[in-house]
């Protein structure tokens, strides 16, 4: 029987609490590579495997929300309730409004569909930098801005 050169690779060690007796588990979003986290109820934070960020969890009975980045499309999760979230990407402060307080239009340009706050005249499509204006008739103006 031959000789191993090395020593067996150790199992990895694990960082987290061991699950709870009924099994259950919460999810949040990775502070780090922005991944989805399942976590055994009752951690206070989550080790991510992928990139070792160590992400704090919610106390528990806090209500999260998610929202997508406006600059990079990321998926972002905040306590509900804030009025604003800023990106751990790219640093884009998104405003977090309810859903009572917005409404959608399709883009004038390119058909993207775009939230809005309820009230506005118009809103700027972030793809395309288009203007679409909002609660008027069509023939109203439209303009396209060169940012």
């Amino acid at each position: 029987m031959p000789v191993p050169l090395a020593p067996y690779p150790t199992p990895p060690v694990s960082y987290s609490l061991p699950p709870p007796a009924n099994g259950a588990q919460s999810q949040l979003v990775c502070s780090g590579c922005r991944n989805l986290l399942l976590y055994p109820v009752g951690a206070t934070s989550v080790c991510c495997a992928v990139c070792n960020a160590v992400t704090t969890v919610p106390p528990p009975g806090t209500e999260m929300a998610q929202l997508v980045c406006g600059g990079c499309h990321t998926l972002l999760m905040y306590i509900r309730g804030a009025t604003s979230v800023q990106c751990s990407c790219c640093h884009t402060v998104n405003l977090a409004m309810e859903a009572n307080q917005v409404a959608h239009v399709n883009c004038g340009n390119c058909r993207m569909l775009l939230m809005y706050q309820y009230g506005a005249r118009s809103v700027k499509c972030a793809v395309c930098n288009f203007v679409t204006s909002v609660g008027a008739s069509p023939s109203t103006t439209e303009q396209k801005f060169n940012t």
